[in-house]
């Protein structure tokens, strides 16, 4: 990604951009095949971090980039390269392998986004988005480059499915989970991290890895707290999520691993059950709507610190299908784990974005 001088006003970014990564190698993407990487090896498409531009880095096959980079196509067909895990910037396929990959029949996969112009790689314009109409459950995707070049970054948004048919009703699962459909709806301020972040694998890797917003600018000079020392001040901020599936959520799981001085001094947990029309409606008023009811009181939270709940912390054991975590003043989580039990309605809201 090159700078410019020249600024170019950018448009206002698609909702779906807050859904969650489902190719990022965070979460499991690998890329199994690519015709050519003579400058750059495709796996960087599926990096966590934003790419680096830094112009005096080169290899001995050329200009150093954090992204895919083919060389320029000078052949009429035969794709020249193949990578499968590990770094193989300029090396080429072998038959054999072409044959065994020819075999996945991607030429003919369905079409999610057809032939599409992209802008050149300024940072005033190097994000391209693109809609995707397409309502199957996909675990493969094949990216075309017409007819060479590089790109960066990879990012396919949406939402992750679960068979929830082989899930007993009698089993603790993470129900907000990224693995098991859970997605972020909402947030009130995502500065330094996105929420969707908090319901990622394992734990956090650094602060990057979780939420985190700006300081409020509107807390008193004197701060004071209450009998539970949970400091009394006007701001917070707050994220919504939709389970992956309707259920009860037994224990909660709130981790600041990290955040040791920029962590949240409360927290509390509101739940809601929500149809697909009143969710709909939820998003067009950005939240200022809902049937909210408090799942876990405000509880003061401590610094890099896992925080757990159980069952005699929650005020509720009634279906939910959605949450709202609110954090007062601001600061940052890395992990949110809510654990219960699905139940048997399986009417899950689908999203209007």
């Amino acid at each position: 990604m090159a700078e410019r001088r020249a600024a170019v006003t950018t448009a206002a970014e698609p909702n779906f951009l807050q859904f969650n990564d489902l190719a990022c190698e965070a979460v499991g993407g690998k890329v199994i095949f690519a015709t050519d990487e003579w400058f750059a090896p495709a796996a960087n498409l599926l990096k966590r971090e934003p790419p680096q531009f830094i112009p005096s880095a080169f290899t001995e096959f050329g200009k150093w980039m954090d992204g895919w980079e083919t060389r320029r196509k000078r052949t009429t067909d035969k794709p020249p390269t193949f990578s499968l895990d590990g770094d193989r910037t300029g090396m080429a396929a072998s038959d054999i392998q072409l044959a065994a990959v020819a075999k996945l029949g991607s030429e003919v996969w369905p079409e999610l986004v057809c032939v599409s112009e992209l802008k050149p790689g300024y940072s005033d314009c190097c994000h391209n988005h693109f809609k995707v109409n397409f309502n199957h459950r996909v675990t493969h995707l094949r990216l075309n480059m017409h007819p060479d070049g590089g790109i960066a970054r990879l990012r396919a948004y949406g939402v992750g499915q679960r068979d929830w048919s082989s899930v007993s009703s009698h089993q603790y699962v993470d129900l907000v989970a990224l693995t098991n459909g859970g997605v972020c709806l909402g947030y009130s301020d995502a500065h330094f991290g996105h929420p969707r972040n908090m319901i990622g694998l394992g734990q956090a890797v650094n602060m990057a890895d979780g939420w985190e917003t700006a300081r409020r600018l509107d807390r008193p000079k004197h701060l004071k707290v209450d009998q539970r020392g949970i400091l009394q001040v006007p701001g917070s901020e707050w994220a919504v999520f939709r389970l992956g599936h309707p259920g009860v959520i037994s224990s909660v799981e709130v981790d600041t691993n990290h955040f040791k001085g920029n962590f949240p001094d409360s927290c509390r947990i509101e739940v809601c059950s929500l149809t697909a029309e009143e969710e709909a409606q939820c998003i067009r008023s950005r939240w200022n709507s809902g049937k909210w009811r408090v799942l876990l009181s405000p509880q003061k939270l401590h610094p890099h610190h896992r925080h757990l709940y159980n069952q005699s912390k929650l005020t509720l054991s009634s279906p939910v299908t959605h949450v709202r975590l609110i954090i007062s003043p601001d600061g940052g989580v890395s992990r949110l784990r809510l654990w219960g039990r699905p139940t048997a309605n399986q009417n899950i809201p689908a999203s209007k974005l």
